[in-house]
Order: structure tokens, then C-alpha cells, then sequence
């Protein structure tokens, strides 16, 4: 029972964040477009960005235990669920307080989750959270900037 909850939190925690986002601000796109933004941004941009240059082997390489979810090796740092996780969770808590901590409770959970679920190291989500988190609060300055300078384009 205990790997099973630790497969949902490492694999599938984050579909369910991300319905949850879309379905609390589908009414705002604007505020739906700089979340998305930043989390791809964020796990698509800087993170494949680091490991171009960086390539951690992760746990299960280097360990000699079995991961709990299959997958290929090398590309440990950052963690891309969690730069991912973190600025959505960053982004929405700029808009929204109290549901950014809900999601950033969210996102700890799920790199609680592929910790233990032998896929990454303490430091790889510390480093995807840093790189969430300031990637979310960049967005947003240029997001502000650009509605300063050309209107509330997008929708409200």
C-alpha cells in the first residue's frame, strides 16, 4: 500500500494539480496563461537547459535499490516535476494565497514522492523548486511590464 501511495505522489499527484489550477482559473486566461508559461518555462526551458551542461545520475544508478517507477537514467538535476510544480504553485500564489500554498504544499508532496520513490536526490528538488520559484516571479514582472505597456491583452 505504502508504494502505491508513493507511485501517486511521484507520477500522478501532478495531472491532478494541474486539472486542479486549470479548473479553479479557467475563467482567467490571462492568469491561465502566465501559470502555464512559467512552469513550462520552467521545466522545458532552464531545467533542460542545466542538464545539457549537467548530467546527475540519479539514485537508482548510483544506489543499489529499485526505482518504484521505471525510467531511463542520467538527467537528475534539476527536477523537472518540480521546477515545473513550483511556478505553477509560485504563480498561482502571486495571483492567490491561499490556493499558492495549497499547491505549494502540492508540489512538496510530489518531490516527497520521487524521493522516496527512488527517482531523485534532496538537492534535485531543491534545485527544480528554486528554478520554479524565480522563473514564476520573472513571468510575472514581464507579464506586469507588458499589461503596463500594451493593455490587459488576453482576457481577464
Amino acid at each position: 500500500m505504502t508504494d502505491l501511495f508513493i507511485v501517486f505522489l511521484a507520477k500522478y499527484l501532478v495531472w491532478a494539480l494541474v486539472a486542479f489550477a486549470v479548473l479553479i482559473f479557467f475563467k482567467s486566461r490571462r492568469i491561465i496563461k502566465e501559470i502555464f508559461f512559467s512552469a513550462f518555462l520552467a521545466r522545458f526551458g532552464f531545467t533542460e537547459l542545466i542538464r545539457f551542461f549537467y548530467d546527475r545520475p540519479r539514485p537508482f544508478e548510483v544506489e543499489n535499490i529499485t526505482p518504484l517507477i521505471l525510467r531511463e537514467g542520467g538527467g537528475s538535476f534539476p527536477s523537472g516535476h518540480a521546477a515545473f510544480l513550483f511556478a505553477l504553485a509560485a504563480a498561482i500564489f502571486i495571483y492567490d494565497k491561499r490556493w499558492g500554498i495549497f499547491f505549494f504544499v502540492g508540489a512538496v508532496l510530489v518531490g516527497l514522492g520521487r524521493i522516496w520513490a527512488g527517482l531523485h536526490w534532496p538537492s534535485d528538488i531543491l534545485g527544480g523548486a528554486v528554478i520554479g520559484i524565480l522563473t514564476a516571479y520573472a513571468v510575472s514582472y514581464l507579464f506586469q511590464k507588458l499589461v503596463k505597456k500594451y493593455g490587459a491583452a488576453g482576457g481577464s
